[in-house]
């Protein structure tokens, strides 16, 4: 199994350093430690945390003198929420405009109306179900998103996500039938797919053309096996360990790589594990995954 010279570019995100849903996780490390030990780690792009700076000719000179480019920034919506599509829109524009301008061409979104990922309650006990009128409003919204990208040369690009109301492959597998594959493409990341119960490979497999960038995140299955018992919230469970880096966990990633790689995949993967970096160092993750995937699947 391999992907094509040029094909795939290898970034990770700044969640092994500092964490955007819980900004406590990580805040003594600087912004400056966090995408130096990305490059020092070998990889060639990032995703945009919260301390990361907001101007993009800062951030795109920062990330360039370490031989780093932007993977995608995260754009939340809430078109399933009254009262918000007009701020949902907005806030969308302005993080395309952003990331254009630090030299990104994808942008992801997840529909975060109604989640409860961030809230200290039980993760699947309470995660959102949409009824008809907010699936189909969520839907709308998404395709006027997506046009604003693909008539701007960008990709927008759906998180399915824990604790929101698209989560499981069911959830997916709606969502892509509902919805124009030329303007809503598909983020698929390993480990909230597993966490949710479902198999990445066979998604990977299914939906070939629809994927347009990858999220690698590995997961510890004693871990996942203690929150399936008790449900804990996702913050207790990211606290416990739940994620970790490809390599590091139960996933079987050279199988989903070559499903991605036979599918003619061309885009980032890009190594993500939300961990508390007083337990897991962030460096020594980071290399241990891009050396992992060197050896997995030599990229």
């Amino acid at each position: 199994m391999s992907f094509p010279a040029g094909a795939v570019s290898v970034g990770i995100t700044p969640t092994c350093w500092t964490n955007d849903d819980f900004p406590g996780i990580g805040e003594d490390i600087s912004f400056e430690q966090c995408i130096s030990e990305m490059a020092l780690a070998g990889y060639e792009g990032c995703s945009v945390g919260h301390k990361f700076p907001k101007d993009p000719t800062e951030l795109r000179d920062a990330l360039a003198l370490r031989g780093l480019r932007v993977t995608e920034p995260w754009s939340s919506t809430y078109f399933t929420v009254e009262g918000m599509h007009e701020r949902t829109v907005a806030a969308f524009r302005d993080q395309m405009s952003f990331i254009q301008a630090a030299g990104g061409d994808r942008i992801v979104v997840a529909e975060l109306g109604h989640a409860v990922h961030q809230q200290p309650v039980a993760l699947l006990a309470n995660r959102p179900i949409f009824d008809d009128a907010r699936w189909n409003r969520m839907v709308a919204g998404l395709h006027e998103l997506g046009k604003l990208a693909a008539d701007a040369g960008m990709m927008l690009c759906y998180h399915h996500h824990m604790g929101t109301g698209v989560q499981t492959r069911q959830d997916v597998d709606r969502l892509l039938a509902d919805t124009d594959p030329g303007l809503v493409h598909l983020l698929l990341d390993t480990g909230h797919l597993t966490w949710a119960g479902d198999d990445p490979l066979a998604l990977a497999r299914a939906y070939a053309g629809r994927i347009a960038h990858v999220h690698l995140k590995d997961l510890r299955a004693e871990v996942l096996a203690e929150w399936r018992r008790t449900d804990s919230s996702f913050h207790d469970a990211v606290l416990a360990g739940i994620f970790t880096v490809p390599g590091d966990g139960m996933i079987d990633f050279g199988s989903v790589l070559g499903a991605l790689a036979d599918g003619g995949y061309r885009g980032w993967l890009v190594v993500e594990a939300e961990q508390d970096p007083r337990r897991a160092h962030p460096l020594a993750s980071a290399k241990r995954a891009r050396e992992y995937l060197r050896a997995t699947a030599r990229i």
